[in-house]
């Protein structure tokens, strides 16, 4: 292997990398506010991608009808939840959320099915589509059992997993799909060429990274999720409302996840189980910074994907089985290292 070729397996680990640093750091955000290890952000990461996919097609994705029924379920359980006191501004607050703007969304998609909208609005329109799903399922799913075991939650998160999958198969089908570039430049540095949609990659990583930290160093909320995440018994003796920190991280990750989708679909061809072998690896950055650093977690992300890059030059066959032992060291130190603790009790 020349210099080079070198070069070359950097660059294509260094643009993985950036997509697999905004997973971890959502997974991490997740755990860190909820305890919810996030298995289906890896179905994040398919909803963006193939609802983009879908869109900028002139077809119309079934994950717009899938926050609707989600909101509707949402605004159900918030009715059930309330049933004793009814607050009148705060049922309109939910009926405007869950019901008025998934059906704006939804009919804002029906107006585009068949033309071949603009890539920013496209954009649009699927982060919107994705982040309602991952707030809705927080809601429906993992908010009636937030003061329950670690345990609990990872088997909640798992069937959260296969029924998105599902659904995954029965919107976009068996077949892949592949998005327009967001950018259509090219820069070339010596032997190295960036597309646009690579440097579109690097530029949307760093900025995004840099607005979360803004966001957790600056904004109220953030700083709420700071506390939530250090100390939810805590957080909630000063006032702060844990299940709306858990929304928001919701919101947050499946943002993320729906921009990662939206970043690779136009590299690569996507179906509608990629993302969870994505998630994976973003997984495995999150537990290499042990689901607590984000700097950690962004540097292990990189790694992660220089190793898969130079894997698939030298032994394609086991490229994810090479990624895959990455953990495995780094779970055995930190067994070894961790003290034995018992679970925070809510």
């Amino acid at each position: 292997m020349n210099t080079t070729i070198m070069l070359f397996l950097i660059q294509d680990g260094i643009t993985n990398g950036a997509i697999y640093a905004l997973l971890g750091l959502a997974l991490v955000l997740v755990f860190a506010v909820t305890r919810v290890i996030l298995i289906p952000q890896g179905e994040f990461v398919t909803y963006g991608a193939l609802t983009y996919a879908s869109l900028s097609s002139g077809q119309m994705p079934g994950t717009a009808k899938l926050a609707v029924a989600m909101g509707a379920a949402a605004f159900a359980f918030d009715l059930f939840v309330a049933r004793r006191a009814l607050h009148p501004r705060r049922i309109a607050r939910a009926f405007a959320v869950d019901i008025v703007l998934p059906c704006i969304v939804l009919a804002l998609t029906l107006s585009l099915a068949g033309r071949h909208p603009p890539a920013s609005l496209s954009i649009t329109l699927s982060l919107a589509i994705v982040a309602m799903i991952g707030l809705f399922l927080y809601r429906l799913a993992f908010q009636p059992l937030a003061h329950t075991s670690v345990l609990v939650l990872l088997i909640a998160s798992v069937g959260c997993h296969l029924t998105l999958q599902g659904l995954g198969l029965l919107f976009f089908g068996a077949e892949g799909q592949r998005g327009p570039a967001i950018a259509d430049t090219a820069l070339t540095m010596g032997p190295l060429r960036f597309t646009g949609q690579s440097l579109a990659v690097y530029a949307i990583t760093v900025a995004f990274i840099a607005a979360l930290w803004l966001f957790f160093g600056l904004s109220l909320y953030g700083k709420a999720l700071r506390a939530t995440a250090v100390n939810r018994l805590g957080a909630r003796l000063v006032g702060i409302r844990t299940t709306l920190s858990g929304q928001i991280a919701f919101l947050l990750a499946s943002v993320i996840g729906a921009l990662s989708g939206i970043l690779i679909v136009p590299i690569t061809t996507l179906y509608y189980d990629t993302g969870f072998l994505i998630g994976l690896k973003g997984f495995i950055a999150a537990i290499i910074g042990g689901l607590v650093s984000y700097p950690l977690t962004a540097i292990a992300a990189l790694m992660v994907g220089v190793v898969e890059a130079f894997s698939s030059f030298y032994a394609s066959n086991f490229k994810e089985v090479i990624v895959f032992t990455l953990i495995v060291p780094v779970l055995l130190l930190r067994s070894l290292a961790a003290p034995s603790v018992e679970e925070e009790k809510d």
